[in-house]
């Protein structure tokens, strides 16, 4: 959700990082003159309530990445809260009666908690028991897709002009890695990857780096788009030319939009593979690095996204085949290539919206720091039913594996620029550093290299025999080492047997809603923890009716968990039954019996199954679905009619357990042709208007549909004030549109922009590309003038200088300031040893080494309302004899830009007791 204040919340986030340690601002109690006590119950530590404020303060800065960091009461979602520049304070205007209990409040990333009472630990608070012994490995896939090819390669960059992107005001560059072959017969297809969200920027020499571009001066450009070299250089071993291209301009700059750059992340893409097909058709246009490999085949590229890198081929994907509106659009021009497939890796799909009719293998890291609830499990179960269900969906679990260390210069050890593992918790019992099941650097790049070699080689070669690497049928690639993979799938050669989205009746069990705030009809429940990537919320929703599983809960052996569908389904030319069953991590052994029944009653047991759940629970999410299949061949033997089966059960054989069934289907072996079929597409439009003085005015959203066909889609309104979604069912037709009204209240007080969203989603023969619009109010109030008066600017040690800040006008929203400590210019200047250390502690310095003042900066906040706020530095006294000492500092204030004012300088002055 990202609710309030996007503008001011994306320009703090642009900013992230650029202060270093001594950047820290204190919270509202740490403040002479802030509201005491805001709250009638004790918060939690690091929380406090005031004007219409929720804000939670980090002893550390919260590190950057792509997941969206949340407020949460329990499971609730209270909405994306605006962070300061140190990414250490986080506020969120809210009302008080939506709070909720206040035990109950969390922030989290994710499934990541991240406030003081879950930091390091999972989002239950419980402690893992120690991980089941590894099971037997997988058997082994008679080929091999991790042996190197036997083609010679070659490698160089390539940099072009930069390209100017609809909504970015600065231009983003066009900058590539590029290895291919140099001796492979006839064109050979193309695999392009994309970086995700990371820091941009870094000042060699330091930890220093920040997520802006361009990028300050002294500073140099991360170089992400170098990250994939290994698997660049497999891959053109075998015959493959690649390409991976920068996109730190994107990075720095969409933290404004609503859709997070997914639009301009396609754009990005596209440019570059308009280039290619140029290239193609005049080589000697071409730069050097590209004419020293072998010829493209434009008919046959697989986009590799990596993190915000996967929506972007995603968008890209569906980009190439439904094309987006030439207003948002900034890579015009005729397609003249061809998505034959997509590798995500750890994505972001905050729409979930996948790309329909085109193949995809979507890795899950099992450790994954940054996108640990693995919302990339969308790029499967959300795909049902949008196209013609030909296109295999893959889903690969990778137990150890972190979200970073797929890119190398993301990489401690590896990295030109700072890097980290994403890995937060250091007494994970299976994703820490010295955890059994964690994997090393090398073994995770070898294992992601293997499995991207096995998607291009199905999706743009067809070759089949590497198909049950990714579609659940439980082979694994000796190359991948000691990695522990699983799979399962959607599409391809499966139909449809049961979704429990359509009407279902249950016996023993119980179709659940997905994502729901009630207990009564959710699949998770609020004292359970969610970790579950297939319950993973949808974008700015707290309730997503009609998106169902199966719950079944035993407490003895033998009970059957019946299902009836509405409809009676076929079987009929399938090999087996395929289902998707979760179960819960660590719970091993878990034995169904499978049963199915025909029209005419007649019922046949197929076999029995078994299904361990996950390492964990962990940091991440764990909760995932195994595939299970039993065969077919009993029905055929009994002559069950399987054109006509009426009802599936499911017989636990263990004393007690739980289990979420997703979808069952019949399955054969075999990858099918994957033809798109016309679909209408869905945008929903962002309008940007003022908020005006005074009245309400009601403005009217499209939600437009392109294209050919009609489709069904969920349409999502917001308040954003309360947090609360309607979501309704919709069908649009090409050319048709809906009209959602919006009211905006005007008012004659500075306020941040506030984002009214209104948002999309497939449901049926559709596609959404802007999934994310409504209106966006700016502010249209001038900025309050800022002022400083001296309170007490002469004092003896052990006393407060004193300033007062103050405000020409009450604003709507936090008013953000800080002072800068300066040098004095000569002369005795206040030390760290000469402070109050508590409050020293608050900005983020040590008082060792003892030190002068001046670079720490001190955040504070003027908040809604409010118009003037003591800003206090604690001295303290000592026992030596010393001259008068200085204090000076430069008041900053914070801009909707994102950029900052410089304001009043101020002095102080620290003579010992007694002195005059």
């Amino acid at each position: 959700m990202r609710l309030v204040s996007r503008a001011l919340t994306a320009a703090l986030t642009a900013v992230a990082l650029a202060a270093g340690a001594a950047h820290a601002q204190p919270t509202a109690e740490s403040i002479p003159g802030a509201p005491p006590g805001a709250s009638e119950e004790r918060l939690p530590s690091g929380w406090h309530i005031a004007d219409g404020e929720l804000v939670w303060s980090s002893p550390e800065p919260v590190g950057m990445g792509s997941a969206l960091i949340e407020f949460r009461s329990g499971e609730r979602t209270l909405g994306v809260p605006e962070a300061t520049s140190d990414h250490r304070t986080f506020r969120l205007r809210i009302d008080r009666a939506r709070v909720g209990p206040v035990s109950e409040l969390q922030v989290v990333a994710g499934w990541r908690r991240l406030d003081a009472a879950g930091a390091h630990r999972a989002p239950d608070q419980r402690r893992a028991p120690a991980p089941a012994t590894p099971p037997v490995p997988l058997p082994t896939n008679p080929v091999d897709p991790g042996v190197a090819g036997k083609y010679r390669t070659t490698s160089g960059e390539y940099a072009l002009k930069s390209v100017k992107l609809p909504g970015y005001k600065h231009p983003v560059e066009m900058r590539a890695t590029v290895v291919g072959p140099t001796d492979a017969p006839g064109k050979r297809p193309l695999a392009l990857f994309l970086h995700g969200r990371h820091t941009t920027c870094y000042e060699p020499g330091t930890d220093e780096s920040n997520i802006r571009w361009p990028c300050p001066t002294g500073q140099k450009a991360i170089p992400s788009y170098r990250g994939y070299r290994h698997d660049q250089k497999h891959l053109a071993s075998q015959g493959y030319v690649t390409v991976s291209i920068s996109a730190n301009g994107v990075n720095g700059q969409d933290g404004w939009k609503v859709d997070a750059g997914a639009q301009a992340r396609s754009s990005l893409v596209r440019q570059h593979l308009a280039r290619w097909a140029e290239w193609g058709a005049k080589p000697a246009k071409a730069p050097g690095a590209v004419q020293a490999m072998d010829a493209v085949d434009l008919s046959k590229v697989l986009l590799v996204g990596h993190s915000r890198g996967g929506e972007g081929v995603n968008r890209a994907a569906l980009d190439s085949v439904f094309p987006p509106p030439r207003a948002e659009d900034g890579a015009r021009g005729p397609v003249r290539w061809r998505i034959r497939g997509t590798v995500l890796i750890g994505p972001t799909i905050f729409g979930q919206n996948p790309a329909p009719d085109v193949p995809s293998m979507t890795i899950l890291p099992g450790c994954d720091g940054d996108m640990n609830d693995l919302q990339g499990q969308m790029y499967l179960d959300a795909s049902r039913g949008i196209g013609r269900g030909t296109a295999l969906h893959s889903a690969v679990y990778m137990v150890g594996a972190n979200h970073n260390y797929f890119n190398t210069e993301w990489t401690p050890g590896q990295a030109e620029a700072p890097a980290h593992d994403d890995v937060w918790d250091d007494e994970d019992p299976v994703c820490s550093a010295g955890a059994g099941t964690r994997l090393s650097v090398k073994q995770q790049q070898t294992a992601g290299t293997t499995y991207i070699a096995a998607a291009a080689r199905l999706f743009l070669t067809g070759d089949d025999r590497v198909r049950p690497l990714l579609d659940g049928s439980g082979r694994r690639a000796p190359s991948a080492g000691p990695a522990r993979v699983l799979t399962h799938a959607v599409g391809g050669n499966r139909t449809a047997a049961i979704l429990p989205d359509a009407p279902l009746s249950v016996t023993n069990g119980r179709v659940c809603q997905q994502v729901s705030p009630r207990d009564a009809q959710a699949c998770i429940q609020r004292s359970e923890p969610n970790r579950s990537p297939h319950f993973a919320p949808w974008e700015y929703t707290e309730d997503e009716p009609g998106r169902n599983a199966v719950r079944a809960d035993w407490d003895k052996p033998g009970t059957p968990v019946k299902l009836t569908p509405q409809r009676a389904f076929s079987l009929a030319g399938s090999d087996a039954l395929a289902l998707r069953v979760i179960v819960p991590p660590d719970i091993s052994g878990t034995r169904l019996d499978i049963a199915v029944t025909d029209a005419s009653g007649k019922r046949v047991t197929l076999g029995r199954v078994e299904v361990d759940g996950l390492p964990g629970p962990s940091g991440t999410a764990s909760d995932w679905a195994r595939e299970l299949r039993v065969p077919l061949k009993a029905a055929t033997a009994a002559g069950l009619d399987l054109k006509r089966i009426r009802s599936l059960e499911l017989t636990p054989r263990g004393a007690s357990g739980k289990l979420w069934l997703l979808d069952a289907w019949g399955w054969r072996p075999g990858t099918p042709a994957v033809h798109p079929v016309p679909l209408p597409r869905v945008d929903v439009d962002l309008e940007t208007v003022k908020e005006g003085d005074s009245g309400t005015r009601t403005h009217r959203v499209k939600v437009r549909a392109t294209g050919k066909g009609t489709g069904v889609i969920k349409l999502g309104v917001i308040d954003p004030k309360s947090g609360r979604s309607t979501v309704r069912t919709v069908k649009l037709q090409a050319g048709g549109s809906v009209s959602v009204p919006i009211t905006v209240r005007g008012n004659r007080t500075f306020d941040n922009d506030v984002h009214h969203p209104v948002v999309a989603k497939a449901v049926r023969g559709t596609t959404v590309g802007a999934a994310a619009g409504g209106v966006l109010a700016e502010n249209d109030d001038p900025m309050p003038v800022i002022s400083v008066d001296p309170v007490a600017d002469s004092v003896a040690e052990g006393e407060r200088l004193t300033w007062r800040v103050r405000l020409s006008a009450p604003a709507d929203s936090v008013f953000l300031a800080r002072f800068a400590f300066r040098s004095t210019g000569g002369g005795p200047e206040l030390s760290t040893k000469d402070v109050d250390p508590q409050w020293l502690a608050q900005l983020g310095v040590t008082p060792d080494p003892e030190r002068p003042l001046s670079g720490a900066e001190y955040w504070f906040p003027i908040l809604p309302g409010e118009t003037s706020i003591e800003v206090s530095v604690p001295t303290v006294a000592d026992a030596l004899a010393e001259p008068e000492e200085a204090l000076r500092m430069q008041l900053s204030i914070f801009q909707l830009d994102g950029s900052w004012s410089e304001g009043p300088t101020v002095t102080g002055k620290v003579r010992d007791p007694g002195q005059s």
